[in-house]
């Protein structure tokens, strides 16, 4: 029983962790180009250059949470059912 009470109290508290992150910072670094918003390429130096622009991000470099994602889903089908 006490373990159980434990897991569900974890539980809890990351999930209110998360959804305090997502309000708070809803967008995150892409993990694609690490927050660049593109590609790093390297000449023959080895000095880093610019690449190609990312895809996944589209070159902004940030990238909207899961959860915020999830939130702004169910918002949107809520105020449209209420309509």
């Amino acid at each position: 029983m006490p373990l159980s009470l434990l897991a569900t109290a974890l539980f809890l508290i990351f999930t209110l962790s998360y959804a305090t992150l997502c309000a708070a910072s809803p967008f995150g670094r892409c993990r694609k180009c690490d927050g660049l918003g593109f590609a790093l390429r390297y000449d023959r130096k080895g000095k880093p250059k610019r690449g190609k622009h990312c895809r996944r991000c589209d070159g902004h470099g940030i990238r909207i949470r899961k959860g915020r994602h999830l939130y702004n889903l169910w918002a949107r089908t809520y105020r449209n059912g209420t309509r």
